[in-house]
């Protein structure tokens, strides 16, 4: 019975091999790879943007090459999948290179997806996007892995709440808990308003920008209601503000947000549109106590010229 239970424990290759071969067959190689076999990783949520940090990429790989090696994963139907170096296979190309240094290694899909986050995460520039779909692929990749939200399955036996989870996402991006769960929130917008969030990282001209705040209350409109936003930011050629967008919200939780609504809404006159006057403080301190805070002077100055004012009509009379 001893016997059988040992059998049983051997795989077949491990009949034809010495533990230095199994070992070595375990142990991360780097290779140069040409670059027709590697893909990319699946809805890889990082962007690999044409820009001046591109160039210079491209420019370092023409003169030394490419210095940190890429990684990859082997795909079963072969060739290789993209991990972590999007940017230098890209680079590679541009620089007229046939192949990319890379560490192969093994691994899961959800392990795969873990690190491709993780190590895109420590890029300069990261877009509002970006982290959206990166932090959400990692979560639920925890999740696959047994760390659920309510993290009561963790391998070391601790107890995590979702808030804790979230936080652990965030970490190497530098978000708190509240941070990654409002990102997240951002993957429920169109393509076309997401870009307009990014936009207010890349501020690029002639193209509208979102802050994250009123985005976030957009991403609870339905995609009809976002579709007809899109357009009527297009053709105003702006976009709600905060207090705008909480209206929005609200208005189609009650059921009521349609086309009409929303540009009615957006032809509000918004408090920083509102055009300002301003007077050198000098020119009328001296006729205040030092120390009058200014909108004790406001009032005063505005009630002086309706006395002005009333005063000049008297005279009319």
């Amino acid at each position: 019975m001893a016997k059988n239970n040992v059998a049983d424990l051997l795989s077949v290759g491990s009949l034809f091999t010495t533990q230095a071969e199994r070992d070595e067959a375990q142990r991360e190689t780097v290779r140069d790879i040409p670059l027709e076999e590697i893909s990319d990783f699946p809805n890889h949520p990082f962007k690999v943007r044409m820009d001046e940090s591109m160039m210079e990429m491209v420019d370092s790989v023409k003169q030394y090459g490419v210095l940190v090696p890429a990684l990859v994963r082997p795909k079963r139907s072969g060739g290789y999948e993209m991990i972590a170096g999007h940017r230098r296979r890209k680079a590679s190309e541009l620089a007229e290179k046939q192949t990319l240094s890379c560490i192969v290694r093994d691994m899961t899909d959800d392990e795969a997806t873990i690190v491709m986050v993780d190590s895109n995460l420590q890029r300069e520039q990261i877009l509002p996007s970006e982290k959206a779909f990166a932090y959400k692929m990692k979560l639920d990749a925890m999740k696959r892995q047994g760390q659920r939200t309510d993290l009561t399955s963790d391998p070391v036996g601790w107890k995590w709440s979702g808030k804790e989870s979230a936080s652990i996402v965030g970490k190497d991006g530098g978000d708190s808990q509240t941070q990654v769960r409002r990102y997240i929130r951002l993957t429920h917008l169109i393509p076309e308003i997401l870009d307009l969030v990014d936009n207010s990282v890349l501020k690029e001209k002639d193209i509208l920008q979102i802050a994250l705040r009123p985005a976030l209350e957009l991403s609870y409109l339905t995609e009809k209601e976002q579709q007809d936003l899109f357009e009527i930011m297009e053709s105003e050629d702006c976009t709600p503000s905060h207090a705008q967008a909480i209206k929005m919200r609200q208005f189609s939780q009650e059921g009521r947000l349609d086309a009409n609504v929303l540009l009615s809404i957006m032809q509000e006159e918004k408090p920083n549109q509102v055009e300002q006057f301003k007077m050198p403080k000098d020119r009328i301190s001296k006729f205040f106590s030092p120390g009058t805070p200014a909108k004790k002077m406001e009032d005063t100055i505005v009630k002086a010229l309706e006395l002005y004012r009333k005063r000049q009509r008297d005279m009319e009379r």
